[in-house]
């Protein structure tokens, strides 16, 4: 059955973006078979997808497709790519947490990722998403909310990480995404395999 896992955030700047691609490049690596829907209208991963191919010349059948849709229309696009009975569809959400259609996305969805820094302002927004999304689990009782701590310092041990998410009515990932230019700078062919770890925790999960 195809998994749904969508990563959302109410504002940009969080590492939504960077953390659902790496996480879709090592599921493509580890050997499962997946389709990446991207809603923000600029369409940032395809058109760096395309960019990629050409550079490369790799052949676009070697390698998962990233589908642009809306946040509108994305449940229509899921229904029509899980018929394609794939592992996994990872939705790279760009709208408003308070918007319906990110309601709806988060009913039908089997895990919601919220890439988090530990700034104030990163907190603040995590909260406020991580309670716009709740309602979504009184109609999807499998629903998982996993918070995902991102850019947070090498040196930073994890037990200060949870200890400044603890505010937040969500599970936290016992895993961090450093702040390190290889995760600032993503591939959308190519694992990177230091991010091997952040995509178990994640799995353990489904």
């Amino acid at each position: 059955m195809t998994k749904i896992i969508s990563f959302i955030s109410r504002k940009g700047g969080t590492g939504k973006t960077t953390s659902a691609i790496h996480f879709a490049t090592m599921l493509h690596s580890l050997g499962h078979k997946l389709v990446m829907l991207e809603t923000d209208t600029n369409y940032t991963l395809n058109t760096l997808r395309k960019m990629e191919l050409y550079k490369t010349g790799a052949k676009e059948s070697a390698v998962f497709p990233i589908i642009g849709s809306e946040d509108h229309r994305v449940l229509e696009d899921i229904d029509q790519i899980k018929a394609k009975k794939l592992d996994f569809i990872v939705v790279d959400s760009a709208g408003k947490t308070t918007d319906e259609h990110i309601k709806r996305l988060s009913i039908q969805s089997d895990l919601v990722i919220v890439p988090t820094s530990l700034t104030p302002n990163d907190l603040l927004v995590t909260y406020q998403t991580v309670e716009d999304i709740k309602p979504a689990l009184n109609e999807n009782k499998k629903l998982k909310i996993l918070v995902l701590p991102n850019r947070v310092h090498s040196a930073t041990k994890i037990d200060t990480v949870k200890e400044a998410l603890s505010e937040l009515d969500a599970e936290i990932l016992e895993v961090k995404v450093p702040a390190k230019n290889i995760f600032a700078n993503f591939s959308t062919i190519l694992a990177e395999k230091e991010f091997l770890p952040i995509a178990k925790a994640i799995l353990a999960h489904i």
